[in-house]
Formats: C-alpha cells, structure tokens, sequence
C-alpha cells in the first residue's frame, strides 16, 4: 500500500497534565512538540482539562459539572493547548489548528476536503494540531444526529473520543503509522501487573490481525479517567486502521516519538507480519 502521511500521533489528556502540580507537563509537551516535522498530524486532547485547571487558577474555584461547563472549559483550553504547541514547535514550521466534529467523518464531501487540507499541511512545511470541537459540541444534539446517520448509514462515527477521531485520520490520510500516546505503556491483560503489556498483535492478513484484535479486547476493562473509554475502545477504533496496512503503536508518552518508532522501548505493536 502507499501511504500519503508519515504519522498520525495522538496524546491523550492525562498523558498531558502534571498531576503533582495541576499544571500542563510543560517539559513533556516541549520534548514532543519539537519532534512535530511537517509530514505528522497531531491529535491533541486536553483542551478541556487544561482549561479546568486554568480556570481554577484564575477564580480559585470550579464551575459546576454540567455540559456547559466542559465547554467552556474546552474553549478556555485551547487558547492555552495551541499557544503551548506554537511556543515549542520548531519556529520554521507553521502550527494551524483543526477542530473536527463527527459529520466531518460521516460525510464522504467533508470528509475529503479534510483530507486535502491536512495534505497541504505536509506540502506547505505545516503541522496540523486536531482536536474534536467540545466548545460547540452539545451532547444531546450530537447524539440525534448519530441516532438519524445511523439509519441510512452502515458505520457512524461519533469521534468524542480522539483515540477514534485519530484512527479515523489515520485511514483519511492513508498513514503508516498510527502513534497513540496514553500514561502506560500499551495495552495489558492484567492492568495492575506492569509484566502483562502485550507487546504484539499481529497477522499474516487482515482477516487474522482482526481476530487478535478481537480476541486480546477481551482482556480490558477500565480507562485512566472518568469520560475516557480504555484499552477496548482503543483497539476497537484502531481496527480499520490496521486493516488498510497501518503500523499501530500505543505507547508512554514519557518517551520520545522517535525512540518508540525505533522499537526501542516497550510499547504495544499491532500490525500485519
């Protein structure tokens, strides 16, 4: 297969925050961002997590659990995600920001003008930094509409959870790899036992690599937060990726981008043999 994007990396919120200090890590963020080259796609979450925290700072309180309030967070967040990727990211390379939605990856129309855009991206020494919209998202609204595209619709994709909105980019643009960046390193069959990382699925075709997918999903259970949807989602939402030839790798965002796609450090490695 020929692929048109080196990598489609993506880190999760937690991978993100200092949980000593309730502060972003900056010292992980400025490792990775200077790693970004034009030819990656970035799928950042943490907008609304930072923007949590920001506000706290700021009022010396929180805003009440609601949805209004995530997305007020969410836009509060972002300024500070992107501002902090701009101050880190090689100065010759452009930043630009995409907020993405879940009819952008239902429709064949949006779904190809994203592709073009991102593809520019590499043509025009750019890196784009993805998130999904969370400051406009309404979750009642959202989910009428999944409700409606599922009836003329095969396969919908809701995209709140930016592990599938990555796998999703990753099979737009055609990606080797699919890099996502969590707090552990890889998926477990006992998550309490750090010497459970299963560092392989794999296949002689997709037929097989879809099966061992399949079958290592019944070892996870849980996820590193609250809202956050764990090791099954993600190796449900990689599926189509690995499928189209993809190289998957999830892996501790403590190491560096290129160590991981060395093989140099643990992680797990889900691809066709």
């Amino acid at each position: 297969m020929k692929f048109d994007v080196e990598l489609v990396g993506k880190i999760g919120s937690m991978a993100l925050i200092d949980k000593q200090d309730n502060m972003i890590d900056y010292t992980r963020v400025a490792r990775l961002s200077r790693e970004l080259k034009p030819g990656y796609i970035w799928v950042s979450s943490g907008a609304t997590e930072i923007g949590r925290l920001d506000y706290m700072m700021r009022s010396g309180k929180e805003l009440p659990d609601t949805e209004e309030s995530k997305a007020d967070y969410a836009a509060q967040g972002q300024a500070i995600l992107m501002q902090t990727y701009r101050q880190y990211v090689d100065s010759n390379y452009s930043v630009r920001q995409i907020l993405v939605e879940h009819h952008h990856f239902n429709d064949a129309v949006k779904s190809a003008y994203i592709r073009k855009l991102l593809l520019r991206c590499r043509e025009q020494n750019a890196i784009p930094i993805i998130n999904y919209n969370d400051a406009v998202s309404q979750s009642e609204n959202r989910r009428m509409e999944i409700s409606a595209l599922a009836q003329s619709h095969e396969k919908v994709h809701e995209c709140i959870d930016n592990d599938e909105t990555a796998a999703l980019v990753a099979c737009l643009v055609r990606a080797e790899t699919l890099l996502i960046l969590t707090s552990v390193d890889g998926i477990y069959t006992n998550p309490s036992d750090p010497s459970t990382l299963i560092e392989e699925i794999s296949g002689k075709d997709s037929y097989e690599l879809l099966d061992n997918i399949e079958n290592y999903k019944r070892y996870c259970e849980g996820a590193s937060r609250k809202g956050a949807n764990g090791a099954k989602a993600k190796l449900e939402y990689i599926k189509e990726a690995a499928q189209q030839g993809t190289r998957v790798l999830i892996a501790n965002a403590k190491y560096s981008i290129r160590e991981i796609l060395a093989g140099n450090v643990r992680c797990t490695r889900i691809c066709m043999r």
